[in-house]
């Protein structure tokens, strides 16, 4: 969102601002507030809900504050519940209507109390039941001016949870906003308490950063204020490393070009960061001054696996980010563009990952500055001769064979061992060259005559 948008929409957000948070908020979000006032208690909505409400979007999240203490929320609320720092804060987590609130007593006894101990002025407004903007700390200016301010002394709020840094940073980046000149400074001089911050914690924020719409502005303040380094000091290496003659700008400002490329998709988001972090690992340089990168896609993948572990993101991401870092040079053979080569590519990528694989394909291409187009002549012609196996519904893997697990060791006279994935694949390799053989009869003389022959593998 433009500043020119962000104001126009703020303009009016005094007068909106009710009718906006009656649209929006769910029907069980205003029985939970009912229910408190009802009882005696303020009631308000808090944090990024009212930031979102202001700027026209609709709140994934809903905060809550009351002046009810945690004996009269868990009286009013039975079926709420509480889990790990929630227990600390009295805050409970009540579902409803497929989302969970989270109701927090008053920090510092009041609304205005509560609304100081936040970390940025824009996550300080609350809403009451009736829409009425209570802002304190001038939230709502700083978003119509573009910026993101500490509530108070910007070193005292890093200093309460670093992760606030990482936070700052991926907050600018959402929102089209840019840092107070204060709160960049403060951030640089604490840079490297982040490292006190749990893994997890810094991955998941790492990662909403990256699904902004300006991940590469934002990866590029991360390195700049000296927070890339306290996390994910290999992404360092990229800076400076100047590439061949196949690319106009270095591997850093490369990776960043092909990161804002491809859908804000996290796993795609990921490889495209991290598809060339071998390179200047893998960096060699010919006689007449020509540079190589050979296998920089394997290293990168070893990398890259290592910093998703380390980041604690979850398997599925981590696997599919790293398995498009290793497979990202693939769409491309150096023999003829046979059907048999054609069906072993489409293996060696996984049909399920093949469009991924485009996507960052044509960002990388892009990126390098060099190339007319998003994909090239060959690529084109190697995606038309995929598309045209995959009609054929040819195996590709070995679950597609007519034959399985069973049949071998009935052929072998043997129980289960690693022969049985070795013959299998063994096979595969058979009907990748001659697809017609994937038929049950013909497999099932052909794991015979393996049986037969003493087959070792």
């Amino acid at each position: 969102m433009g500043g020119a948008a962000r104001a126009l929409r703020l303009g009016w957000g005094r007068w909106a601002l009710p009718g906006r948070l009656r649209r929006a908020l769910p029907p069980g979000g205003r029985t939970i507030l009912a229910r408190l006032t009802g009882a005696g208690h303020e009631a308000v909505v808090v944090g990024g809900a009212v930031r979102d409400l202001l700027l026209g979007l609709v709140p994934q999240d809903w905060d809550l504050a009351t002046s009810a203490r945690r004996a009269d929320l868990q009286a009013l609320f039975p079926e709420g519940r509480a889990v790990g720092a929630a227990r600390e804060t009295g805050t409970l987590l009540i579902p409803g209507d497929g989302t969970t609130y989270e109701i927090t007593p008053y920090r510092a006894g009041s609304l205005e109390g509560d609304l100081a101990r936040r970390d940025f002025t824009i996550d300080a407004m609350a809403a009451t039941p009736e829409g009425r903007l209570i802002d304190p700390l001038g939230g709502r200016r700083d978003l119509a001016a573009g910026v993101v301010r500490a509530c108070g002394r910007p070193e005292d709020r890093l200093a309460e949870d670093p992760l606030r840094m990482l936070r700052a940073v991926r907050l600018a980046a959402q929102f089209d906003l840019e840092l107070d000149p204060a709160l960049a400074r403060a951030i640089a001089a604490l840079a490297p308490r982040l490292q006190a911050v749990a893994p997890e914690r810094i991955g998941a924020e790492f990662g909403r950063l990256l699904v902004t719409d300006r991940p590469a502005w934002g990866m590029q303040r991360l390195r700049e204020l000296g927070l890339l380094d306290q996390f994910a000091p290999e992404l360092l290496e990229m800076v400076g490393v100047e590439q061949n003659r196949y690319h106009a700008f270095p591997v850093w400002e490369h990776s960043l070009m092909a990161l804002a490329l491809v859908p804000p998709v996290l796993h795609l988001r990921l490889a495209a960061l991290l598809h060339d972090v071998a390179k200047p690992r893998c960096l060699s340089v010919d006689a007449d001054g020509e540079r190589h990168f050979y296998g920089h896609e394997a290293v990168g993948a070893e990398l890259a696996d290592r910093l998703l572990r380390r980041l604690r993101f979850d398997n599925a991401t981590r696997e599919k980010a790293v398995h498009l870092v290793r497979r990202h040079m693939d769409l491309h053979l150096d023999g003829p563009v046979t059907d048999a080569a054609l069906r072993r590519m489409v293996r060696r990528i996984g049909v399920e990952h093949l469009d991924d694989l485009v996507q960052l394909r044509r960002a990388d291409r892009l990126a390098s500055g060099k190339r007319e187009g998003d994909l090239g002549p060959d690529t084109m012609a190697i995606l038309d001769g995929i598309r045209r196996v995959l009609a054929e519904d040819a195996a590709l893997k070995v679950t597609d064979l007519a034959v399985d697990g069973h049949d071998v060791m009935a052929a072998f006279g043997r129980g289960p061992g690693p022969y049985v994935g070795q013959v299998l694949e063994a096979l595969l390799e058979e009907v990748l060259d001659r697809p017609e053989l994937n038929r049950r009869e013909a497999l099932l003389r052909r794991l015979q005559e393996m049986a037969d022959g003493g087959w070792k593998g």
